[in-house]
């Protein structure tokens, strides 16, 4: 019987994390709640949810003194605020989606890819090369959009067992895990982000780390023996299961890559070349999917055409077309300055920089020692004076919003530049989301 059959259960905020809560509840039994800011005229699922039979309520202080017997909050909201605060006072467990489909689902085989940048394309080719080996038992869930209670609803995991799980996993998922434990886990690397959610860059990367608090040693925590960060937070809070460590620059390493070939203990498992993404980073990333796959049974060969096949994810570094000689990519997935580094560093070639957006208060000086490499810098939206003054002394180019910036570029290109799109930051001053910022730019640039 569900341990939540008959309880009452709140669910702070919906989005696609909390709309996936409520379906599982309701499969477990559970009585929902749903908790909104918005006004209940403003939420599309609301006729959905009353037939459901769900409570859906806003923010008002009585609800908050009820009692439940679990909160399942939304990642993106701040466990800071009043109401979070008010229900930890009172002894409620708060817990994330990602816990709760733990809790709930039948023993899974978890793949758990955190870190500051790369996670959706190493989660993707990850998934991919399991998915070669595994094709009916693999699935790709968590921050890459598919939220995990609805991978379990989907796939029957409240009974099937013995799937392979990869999960993108952010730090606000991260934040309230209680028992959630993967086979496999990685942080493929750490830089400041989100300080204006955690407050602080030690608490940014202490929330990191919790992917491996509840590993055992049977379990295996992919090492990057490159990232002076993953390993002062891994020797602050050490791992306590076999380790696997990967490395671009020392070969004694478990999985290593040189400018030819990639190798695993020694032996060569294909060449460079077969790497179809672009930038030394995405090697990198190519070494987590190769050890993940390797500690989920998957042959070597399987591997490499897995990897082979790989042509990268959409936002990332993502080329979108070629006129008149000049290139242009889409890295609206770049919503942090390392992002940024990461993507200029990719390129050979001139590059117009396009970057703005959500002011998150980071420092720009890591882009300094990239400038030479730098055509112009075009900056936009909340960040962007601020991103001209301090990153170029004002000899960049301020404009309002990605369509001026586009066309700026346009007038400064010859053939051989490159024009990308790496924001620094989030979306949030002009977008919705990412994804929206990355598609109107494909839109404009296809337009030109």
């Amino acid at each position: 019987m569900s341990e939540y059959k008959g309880k009452k259960v709140l669910v702070l905020g919906l989005a696609r994390s909390g709309f996936a809560a409520v379906k599982l509840l309701l499969k477990l039994g559970a009585e929902v709640t749903v908790s909104e800011s918005k006004a209940l005229n403003d939420i599309k699922e609301l006729p959905e949810l009353l037939s459901w039979g769900v409570r859906v309520v806003n923010q008002e202080k009585e609800i908050f003194e009820e009692d439940f017997y679990k909160a399942v909050k939304n990642p993106g909201i701040n466990g800071n605020l009043w109401f979070v605060k008010r229900l930890r006072e009172r002894g409620i467990p708060v817990i994330t989606e990602i816990e709760l489909a733990f809790e709930a689902a039948a023993p899974q085989h978890y793949i758990a890819i955190t870190g500051t940048n790369g996670k959706t394309t190493t989660a993707t080719l990850t998934y991919e090369i399991i998915k070669a080996q595994y094709p009916e038992e693999t699935h790709l869930s968590g921050n890459i959009g598919i939220a995990l209670c609805e991978t379990v609803l989907q796939n029957n995991l409240l009974e099937n067992s013995g799937h392979y799980i990869v999960l993108e996993i952010s730090n606000f998922q991260l934040l309230d895990i209680v028992k959630f434990r993967p086979e496999v886990a990685v942080i493929i690397n750490l830089a400041a982000d989100h300080l204006d959610f955690m407050g602080s860059e030690d608490a940014y990367y202490r929330s990191k780390v919790r992917v491996y608090e509840n590993m055992e040693m049977e379990d295996t925590f992919l090492y990057n023996a490159d990232d002076a960060l993953v390993r002062e937070y891994s020797e602050k809070y050490p791992v306590k299961c076999n380790k696997l460590t990967y490395s671009l620059y020392d070969n004694t390493a478990d999985i290593y890559a040189d400018n030819e070939n990639v190798y695993y203990k020694g032996n060569i498992l294909f060449p460079v070349s077969d790497i179809k993404v672009v930038g030394r980073h995405n090697v990198q990333n190519v070494l987590v999917g190769v050890g993940s796959a390797l500690k989920c049974g998957v042959d070597e060969e399987t591997i490499r055409k897995a990897v082979a096949a790989f042509n990268g994810v959409e936002h990332r570094i993502e080329f979108v077309r070629e006129k008149d000689g000049i290139r242009f990519y889409n890295d609206s997935k770049g919503t942090n300055v390392d992002a940024t580094v990461i993507a200029l560093k990719a390129f050979s070639a001139p590059v117009i920089l396009l970057a703005g957006g959500h002011e998150k208060g980071l420092s720009f000086e890591p882009l300094k020692d990239l400038l030479p490499g730098v055509k112009k810098v075009i900056g936009y939206g909340e960040c962007g004076k601020r991103l001209i003054d301090e990153l170029t002394g004002g000899a960049g180019l301020l404009v309002d919003a990605l369509p001026e910036a586009l066309n700026e570029a346009m007038n400064i290109a010859v053939s051989g530049d490159v024009v990308l799109l790496s924001p620094t930051t989030s979306s949030y001053d002009q977008y919705t989301c990412f994804e929206e910022r990355g598609e109107h730019f494909k839109s404009l640039v296809n337009s030109l």
